[in-house]
């Protein structure tokens, strides 16, 4: 069978079951539409938060950008999980607790404000909007390429499925559709990556093949051949530091507490049934999680290794000792004809050079082989995974499996922000402020005009992203950790924060984030003349536009302290809120006695 006959059986069978997991758990009220009716178990809700949470960043980029970036993408490992443990001790069991639907909700009432409330909504809706963006660039990837088709009508497709399986389900249907989809998208994701690590190394672990000498007889360590590889080829090694140290330090950490305030991943909290199940979802998540998270640094490092010097005879030769295509193979041309890869022939010889022009002592030694520059001249980070199988000449079905794979992780946490934004419109915006007298029967059925809308509005968007998609999803979580994160963490942790400090906290902190990463990357897509390169020569101290929601979220905090102590203070059965949701009252009683 033909590697897209047999992708459209694998992808339409998946297709064909998430949407038959909606229609047989269709919701029918608010609750089950918002909350799947906060009756999942624990360590189901912890798989459907994995699903929630591994989106096409991380099954199809994040590799990627390790493949490339080597030491510097460990900041998305360690941003990414360690939020979760911010998640699970700081946030989950407290919102849990309060019990309300959507985090503006929670806002609201904290902040005794509807004005805070929206300004929580207009938080909510720019970080998730931005972080859909990347979502439906993912879907787009895999489909232009399995599915032979142009990358927007791949993007329209996934649109379309969303559609049916989140209007028609809400929470509980996209709840048990992750399910599915978390089982699909790891068995995708490990099993070529088993199978690459065996055939290179020898090992059939691939986190223990990372550290392995390779399959060869050379006996040389397998991270010691891409640090060789690299900086023969003018890069610098692999396994060493480029980024500032203050820049790695600032990207997890806006990385870790965006996690921690984005709506869709705490919004997973409140489909439990008890407090103390939020706890326990989130350790299951974060175990669901790392199966994938300590898998992808030998995906990356293994990816690049077979891109760089596959052992197909043939495909790469060398020229006094520095590595060149001796001509495209099959996977390459492929590849191209989505635009994601390209190459240009300067010199006319019918190879492909790629080395850092940009180093000049390998570039007068390049220009002695008759080189007239790289010709590598686009190399999407977001292909590595999708690409992978077919580079080191695995089964057909592996191929296919690994497309359904990155579908599913795109569909899966496009759902959920999807979800999350239709809540704020419909709950926060509409019932919570404007028509408070709505009926269930009329919330449920805004809600579902509401997705509708967005899923419109994100694939509009993701036709024209500002990146690829783990960096566009880096600019979600920076927006995330500047405007909601301090909000929450103030809402709980300081009865001191009154409602002007938190609005304007938030305001400072969402809009001082904005601007600087229009200063850099354009904001929805409106290119500036008055834009600045994006390099680290132009960043402020080095602080790169994805690093800088840390900075947003410092400044969300002194400005919401500040304002707070020059206005009127908090009233008191605000204050007692504030301790009800930190400490239950039989524990509070046995203290005050």
């Amino acid at each position: 069978m033909s590697l897209r006959a047999l992708t459209f059986l694998v992808v339409g069978a998946t297709f064909a079951l998430y949407i038959y997991i909606a229609i047989k758990a269709r919701a029918r009220t608010t609750s089950e539409f918002y909350v799947a009716g906060t009756g999942v178990h624990p360590i189901l809700n912890g798989m459907a938060t994995g699903a929630d949470w591994m989106s096409a960043a991380s099954f199809i980029s994040m590799a990627g950008l390790i493949a490339f970036k080597g030491y510097d993408a460990s900041v998305y490992l360690m941003g990414w999980t360690g939020g979760y443990v911010l998640l699970a001790m700081l946030l989950a069991p407290y919102l849990r607790k309060y019990g309300k639907y959507t985090v503006p909700e929670f806002i609201g009432d904290r902040y005794y404000s509807k004005g805070a409330r929206l300004v929580a909504i207009v938080c909510l809706v720019v970080a998730s909007l931005t972080y859909v963006i990347g979502q439906m660039k993912g879907i787009g990837v895999a489909f232009s390429r399995f599915l032979e088709v142009p990358f927007q009508v791949g993007l329209v497709a996934g649109m379309a499925i969303v559609f049916i399986y989140a209007v028609l389900g809400g929470m509980k249907g996209i709840t048990y559709t992750q399910i599915a989809q978390y089982c699909v998208l790891i068995f995708a994701y490990t099993v070529p990556a088993v199978f690459i690590s065996l055939h290179l190394t020898g090992n059939p672990v691939p986190q223990l093949g990372l550290g392995s000498t390779l399959a060869d007889g050379s006996g040389t360590y397998l991270l010691d051949k891409l640090d060789l590889i690299s900086t023969d080829l003018g890069f610098a090694a692999y396994t060493s530091q480029k980024m500032s140290t203050l820049d790695i330090f600032l990207l997890t950490l806006s990385l870790m507490i965006g996690t921690a305030g984005l709506p869709h991943v705490i919004t997973r909290f409140f489909t439990v049934p008890k407090v103390k199940d939020a706890r326990s979802s989130a350790g299951w998540a974060l175990v669901f999680i790392a199966i994938l998270y300590t898998t992808a640094p030998a995906v990356g490092a293994m990816a690049y290794l077979n891109l760089m010097h596959t052992t197909q005879p043939g495909v790469i030769g060398s020229v006094n000792g520095n590595l060149e295509y001796s001509a495209r193979p099959e996977w390459f041309k492929k590849w191209e004809g989505t635009g994601l890869l390209k190459f240009e022939d300067k010199n006319g010889d019918g190879r492909i050079q790629y080395y850092n022009e940009k180093n000049k002592a390998f570039a007068a030694k390049a220009a002695g082989f008759g080189w007239k520059g790289n010709e590598m001249i686009k190399v999407d980070n977001d292909i590595m995974v999708l690409a992978n199988p077919e580079i080191a000449g695995l089964p057909n079905w592996v191929v296919a499996l690994v497309a359904a794979g990155g579908i599913a992780a795109a569909l899966s946490t496009a759902a959920g922000l999807l979800l999350a934004i239709s809540s704020a419109v419909s709950h926060d915006l509409l019932k919570g402020v404007f028509m408070p007298d709505i009926t269930e029967k009329q919330e449920l059925l805004y809600s579902r005009v509401a997705m509708g809308g967005a899923i419109i509005v994100a694939g509009y968007l993701g036709l024209n992203p500002p990146g690829f998609a783990a960096q566009v999803v880096a600019l979600a979580f920076g927006l995330a950790a500047s405007s909601i994160f301090p909000a929450l963490m103030m809402g709980i942790f300081s009865r001191r924060v009154n409602n002007t400090g938190a609005i304007c906290g938030m305001m400072a902190g969402l809009t001082s984030t904005l601007v600087y990463i229009f200063w850099f990357k354009g904001w929805l897509f409106i290119k500036s003349t008055a834009m600045l390169p994006d390099t680290a020569d132009n960043w402020l101290l080095g602080i790169s536009p994805q690093s800088f929601g840390a900075v947003g979220a410092l400044i969300n905090f002194a400005v919401a302290l500040t304002v707070s102590s020059m206005t009127k203070p908090v009233p008191e059965h605000i204050r007692a809120m504030v301790e009800d949701i930190r400490i239950p009252s039989g524990a509070r009683s046995a203290v005050d006695h």
